[in-house]
């Protein structure tokens, strides 16, 4: 499955198979490596950049398309029959002296899990922004997930600028303006055209960089030929050098740009202003300072988080591509930078099990990222998450054309273990040697949580058991995918339509399991209730051979106040210990008192006495277990469950949630009213009519400040400019609306749109969250799961 060869739409000067995979190189110094992750709104280039980077850096002989289903990273029959990213893959890219773990990750918010999972290993990431659209919900989307894994170095790379209506400027300001990094600091400036007439009437296009730093002009042909040429370092050579001539208007503009950014690095390093400060006072100084003097200091800010740099192209014409590369190498860190100590320290080996597929040939692989010490064939492992000791088989280093494998994984490397029985996504495993201090579980990796549910019906009694095994392996290799069975029905809960979509398919092309899905419907919440609780209502009596026990849980429980935010681990509610510390996961933490209270806890949240829904929003405190009367673990998990039921069932009925969602719907002018009233009849809240600064709640968001910012003119995107944007606006007469809405009321919403706007609508959804539903929304959610 996950390593078969494919060359179905693969050109044929490509003369090797291409894998399919999760890949690293060969050993080498780890400050060389780069563990990063391309992501993105859907459709903002990211699969397109791989190819481009796979074919510049001679990976591949000609590069494929997502139009024509020959990518590389995108194998899948769905993949290539829509169009989009499934599955995360990895390229190992060798460029110049560095290699590049290239991951290229989904786009859309079904396959959230895919980039969660990246996130958790990378040490850096592209950020790519659709010129014309900017920053989008999806953009924020992944920013925050990266934040989530503390993911410190990020590029921007602002993609399709040979586009109409794409601007330099307004994708820059709306990083400002969506709150992505108060510092963003322009390298490139694009080149429009060479003719500087296509300024003036307004022509998309681009057909140059300026690389600010190294001081050079790059120029592709028609025939996507690069030739690049170095600018005089002095200003009177400047006026009269020949790529760019005087009469161009980037020409009188190239000083200012490179001198706002020195000054803008200058005012985040003390040491770079004293270079600045100790310059001549000829005016040609700021073009004369060492290229990797800037760099150098460049990188420095970039590691500290102190500024964003910020390159552009076109990746399918594969302009800037060389840049994003060279800057990728420069800029974001390297495992050194992310662990010095523990790279320089003698430690037991350290792995983070980042994702596991099944392979028909090889069975279970386990993709891990070494984060200490170095793994060989010999090491036994523990898995600390599940107290499970775990034993090599093979080690396997994958390369563009073979796996091979190898005797070691060294620190910093991504690789494959095949033998591992016990190990999940978001494991850690340790050296079954290493000492007590040193078993600590790294950070697990978050699925996001479930909105949207189905049956699954077995064709047969002789179907349930391999339909309950396939499912079984298909939670395995993604997380986000939870199932349960609620009054004998096998439900699954997934992250949205699309992705139950593809879970159907996998069963039925994977698994070969013979079932139906029933009907979708979407996953509701209950909250607490407000009534308080009974008398000791915390306190279990049961029986024991005979004999009478009394277990008191020490509990504290409450409703979530409005500006709590809760916890994604347990989905949406916030679970402490008594010091006040976050609970993980009770498989993160195996053959501790807590993790059986916590046991109890997550069954009892699971399954609402009202509802039979999942409950959200609680706040809920572990107190001391050392008198709780009994060490026995499954007296502790049932005193807990029993008594936070008796708490949920003693507040009474509370309120309902319901998963609502952003839509982004650009439609025809005349269409426009008809959209607008269907969204309104349906529940959903405008929020804008042209764009705008929302969030994923329709929360307005106050952006960050443009002070000490450098901001290009509009005329450096010709065809971005106000008044071009005007002409194509009144050309078009297309208007863009953006509301949040119900989930449940937009699951068909692809065919209802394209009979509102006659075909010509289209729109995008990403997850914004639950939302409380009034007295009436709620009895209808009653009726609709039998409970009314």
């Amino acid at each position: 499955m996950v390593l078969r060869c494919h060359l179905q739409g693969i050109r044929q000067a490509i003369i090797y198979c291409v894998h399919r995979q999760y890949a690293t190189t060969s050993v080498q110094h780890p400050s060389k490596l780069r563990n990063m992750a391309l992501v993105a709104h859907i459709d903002s280039g990211k699969t397109t950049l791989t190819e481009s980077i796979l074919l510049k850096s001679s990976y591949l002989a000609a590069s494929g398309t997502v139009d024509t289903g020959s990518t590389t990273t995108d194998y899948l029959p769905v993949e290539r029959e829509r169009g989009i990213t499934v599955q995360s893959a990895s390229i190992p890219v060798k460029w110049k002296d560095w290699t590049f773990n290239l991951i290229d990750t989904p786009g859309h918010a079904d396959f959230g899990m895919e980039v969660e999972s990246a996130s958790r290993v990378v040490d850096g990431a592209v950020v790519l922004i659709d010129s014309v659209e900017g920053v989008e919900a999806q953009t924020r989307g992944v920013w925050r997930q990266l934040d989530r894994y503390g993911v410190g170095t990020r590029m921007i790379f602002l993609n399709k600028l040979d586009r109409p209506g794409a601007s330099f400027k307004s994708s820059l300001k709306s990083l400002l303006k969506h709150r992505l990094h108060q510092n963003p600091i322009a390298l490139t400036l694009p080149v429009a055209s060479f003719n500087p007439q296509h300024y003036a009437e307004g022509e998309p296009g681009i057909q140059g960089l300026v690389d600010l730093v190294r001081w050079n002009v790059w120029k592709w042909d028609e025939e996507g030929q690069v030739s690049k040429y170095p600018l005089p370092r002095n200003i009177t050579d400047l006026e009269k050098d020949s790529i760019l001539p005087p009469s161009h208007p980037l020409s009188s503009h190239l000083v200012s740009a490179r001198t706002q950014l020195l000054e803008n690095l200058s005012m985040i390093s003390e040491s770079f202003m004293e270079i600045l400060l100790n310059l001549p006072s000829d005016p040609s100084a700021y073009l004369q300072i060492d290229d990797d003097v800037v760099m150098k200091h460049l990188r420095e800010a970039s590691l500290g988080c102190h500024m964003l740099p910020v390159v552009c192209g076109a990746a399918a014409k594969h302009i800037g591509t060389e840049l994003v590369m060279d800057y990728v190498g420069e800029l974001l860190a390297s495992p050194t930078d992310v662990s010095p100590q523990v790279w320089k320290s003698n430690t037991p080996v350290q792995l983070l099990a980042w994702k596991v597929n099944w392979d028909d040939k090889r069975g279970w692989m386990t993709f891990v990222r070494v984060y200490a010490g170095k793994l060989t064939r010999q090491t036994l492992l523990l898995n600390t998450n599940r107290n499970q000791k775990e034993k090599v088989s093979k080690l396997l280093l994958l390369y563009a054309s073979e796996a091979k494998e190898v005797d070691e994984l060294p620190f910093g490397s991504v690789g494959v273990i095949l033998g591992l029985k016990y190990t999940r996504t978001g494991d850690t495993l340790v050296a079954s040697g290493a000492s007590e201090s040193f078993r600590s579980t790294l950070r697990d990796i978050t699925p996001p949580p479930a909105v949207i549910s189905a049956s699954v019906i077995p064709r047969s009694h002789a179907d349930l058991q391999p339909v309950q095994n396939a499912l079984e392996s298909l939670t395995r290799t993604d997380p986000s995918l939870r199932v349960d069975i609620q009054e004998g029905q096998i439900l699954v809960h997934g992250l949205g339509a699309l992705h139950l979509e593809i879970v159907e398919g996998r069963l039925h092309d994977e698994w070969k399991v013979n079932f139906e899905f029933g009907r979708r419907y979407v996953s509701y919440r209950e909250a607490l209730g407000p009534r308080e609780p009974s008398p000791n209502w915390n306190v279990w009596e049961t029986d024991i051979g005979g004999k009478p026990v009394t277990l008191t849980a020490p509990l504290k429980i409450r409703a979530l106040e409005p500006d709590e935010k809760g916890d994604p681990v347990w989905d949406g509610n916030i679970v402490i210990d008594e010091k006040g510390r976050p609970v993980p996961a009770p498989e993160s933490m195996p053959g501790l008192p807590l993790t059986y209270a916590a046991d109890g806890v997550l069954s009892a949240l699971s399954n609402s006495p009202h509802s039979s829904l999942p409950m959200t929003r609680l706040h809920i405190q572990i107190g001391s277990l050392k008198n709780i009367g009994s060490k026995v673990p499954s007296l502790i998990t049932g005193a807990t469950a029993t008594a936070l039921r008796k708490r949920i069932r003693d507040a009474g009925f509370g309120p309902l949630l319901e998963p609502s969602v952003l839509l982004k719907i650009s439609v025809g002018e005349s269409n426009l009213g008809k959209v607008v009233k269907d969204l309104t009849e349906r529940g959903g809240q405008l929020l804008d009519l042209e764009g705008g600064n929302s969030s994923n709640d329709g929360s307005e968001v106050e952006g960050y400040s443009e002070d000490g910012v450098y901001i290009p003119p509009d005329w450096l995107s010709p065809s971005g400019a106000p008044t071009s944007r005007v002409h194509s606006r009144g050309s078009h007469i297309k208007r863009s609306i953006q509301a949040i809405a119900p989930l449940s009321q937009f699951l068909d919403y692809s065919n209802r749109l394209r009979s509102l706007s006659e075909g010509h609508g289209t729109f995008e959804m990403s997850n914004a969250g639950f939302e409380e539903v009034n007295e009436e929304r709620k009895l209808e959610i009653l009726r609709e799961i039998g409970r009314a």
